[in-house]
């Protein structure tokens, strides 16, 4: 993953692992072990995870670190991502977590605090946030959404059929439910994303992308499943590049803006994306003026 794009002023990776470790801040780059993380570190950027390092799921796709207890909360978190966001002159922030299913807010609380400290500090930065399904718990996702993020993503993961292999503790219609909430209750670009290569049909990941439309999303990103240690799922196929672009141009027929490849990942030029999603929206109001003028003379 990546996207937090920083000025030219750090040149490689260890660079950027450094800048990050005096400010005692967590990647999902590494964390994950994205295989994104030379290019994503050598252009000078990073997707922050806050809430710690350790997750309460034991999602069969992911490499962080997992346990029922995974330790308290770093209060000065928030200020501290914030006050890098600002000393790094970040344009566009992108932040994600574990999930924190021990905590009685699901770690909402933390989210919307960094949202509110970036945009004290830096108010011209745009904000997208990753989040975790919150248990499906409304009140969590309206919070955040009142804090006026400029993407709300949640990522599906994967089709409905292999949700209790490889999300246990999760559900398809929970993250379905949250994505549509957002889209009613936020202004923000609603975003998701999936792997494939861990067992699904062609036709379920259709259907997926059929849900999410209907749920108000209108960006998805695509990325072939890698799989991270031994303790992961098997790579059930390799999708091929001409798959990829087959799944592209049914999101495009849905109305959602695609972002696929074999190595892209949920907030894979993520600034990029946010930026191009806004000139298609603009360039769809206006033709809808030109038509709605047309109709008028």
């Amino acid at each position: 993953m990546s996207t937090c794009r920083m000025p030219g002023r750090l040149s490689d990776r260890h660079a950027v692992k450094v800048r990050l470790r005096k400010a005692a801040l967590h990647t999902v780059c590494e964390e994950a072990r994205c295989p994104n993380i030379a290019e994503c570190f050598g252009a000078d950027t990073a997707t922050f995870l806050v809430l710690g390092n350790v997750c309460t799921r034991r999602c069969r796709f992911c490499a962080i670190s997992k346990s029922s207890r995974p330790g308290e909360l770093d209060p000065a978190e928030p200020a501290r991502l914030a006050e890098t966001v600002r000393d790094l002159k970040l344009t566009h922030a992108v932040i994600t977590s574990v999930t924190r299913d021990d905590l009685l807010d699901c770690g909402a609380g933390v989210f919307l605090a960094c949202i509110e400290e970036i945009h004290r500090l830096c108010p011209s930065t745009t904000i997208e946030v990753l989040v975790p399904d919150f248990q499906g718990r409304y009140e969590l996702i309206d919070r955040i959404c009142a804090a006026n993020p400029d993407v709300l993503n949640h990522n599906i993961e994967t089709v409905e059929r292999l949700y209790q292999l490889v999300r246990p503790g999760a559900g398809f219609a929970r993250s379905l439910s949250l994505l549509a909430r957002a889209a009613a209750k936020s202004s923000a670009l609603v975003k998701s994303g999936l792997m494939v290569g861990l067992g699904e049909r062609d036709d379920e990941v259709i259907e997926t992308l059929r849900a999410l439309a209907d749920s108000g999303c209108r960006v998805v990103t695509i990325g072939q499943y890698l799989r991270p240690n031994n303790e992961c799922l098997p790579v059930a196929r390799r999708v091929s590049r001409e798959q990829f672009a087959c799944f592209a141009e049914a999101a495009e027929a849905l109305g959602i803006e695609p972002v696929c490849g074999t190595l892209v990942r949920s907030s894979y030029h993520a600034s990029e994306v946010l930026a191009h999603a806004r000139r298609s929206t603009a360039a769809t109001d206006i033709t809808n003026l030109q038509s709605v003028d047309t109709k008028a003379g």
